[in-house]
């Protein structure tokens, strides 16, 4: 019986972590799709002098759609900007790099997230209610949409966050357990 709530977070952080995957390997399409748009732009730009604003923002909007939606796919397989100076020393053990890991998601993921989607949903809020469009001639509408990804991305990446807490507590729990 007291096994119960550590299967619910196993549960959770499983569906948590495949959210991540099938939203990483989505956009795994979306660079495709960019690298041919970017190859198209400047083969028309350079050997046709022919460009496009419209094209030229699509490309800033789809690596937006990248950076920001992938971080939650980048942190679940580890790929992340980390100091591994100390992380990856002999001193540090898989017991001791849990701990790390739940105070870093505790006290600085979460947190991090929590601020960014508050405290960017009145600039998308804005930019819905006076339906923002690019100020360039020819550029794309909707840009409120773009904005929406923010804290859109930085929900995810929480999440993702609080799966790898969810795996760093069940590791450590697995662990002392006779």
């Amino acid at each position: 019986m007291a096994d119960r709530p550590l299967y619910w977070i196993k549960r959770i952080a499983h569906i948590l972590e495949t959210l991540s995957e099938y939203t990483g390997r989505c956009l795994a399409w979306l660079v495709l799709l960019l690298v041919l748009l970017v190859s198209y732009d400047v083969t028309m730009r350079y050997l046709f002098n022919s460009g496009s604003i419209a094209l030229q923002e699509l490309e800033w909007h789809l690596f937006s759609l990248i950076f920001l939606l992938g971080a939650a796919y980048t942190f679940k397989h580890d790929d992340h900007v980390r100091l591994d100076l100390f992380y990856q020393s002999r001193f540090m053990t898989d017991r001791r790099r849990a701990w790390v890991n739940i105070f870093g998601d505790l006290f600085l993921l979460i947190p991090f997230c929590l601020l960014i989607i508050i405290s960017s949903w009145p600039f998308v809020s804005q930019s819905f209610i006076h339906a923002e469009a690019s100020p360039d001639p020819g550029g794309l509408p909707l840009r409120w949409l773009l904005k929406a990804i923010i804290p859109a991305g930085f929900i995810l990446l929480m999440l993702q966050g609080i799966a790898d807490l969810f795996k760093n507590i069940t590791a450590l729990t697995d662990k002392q357990s006779p």
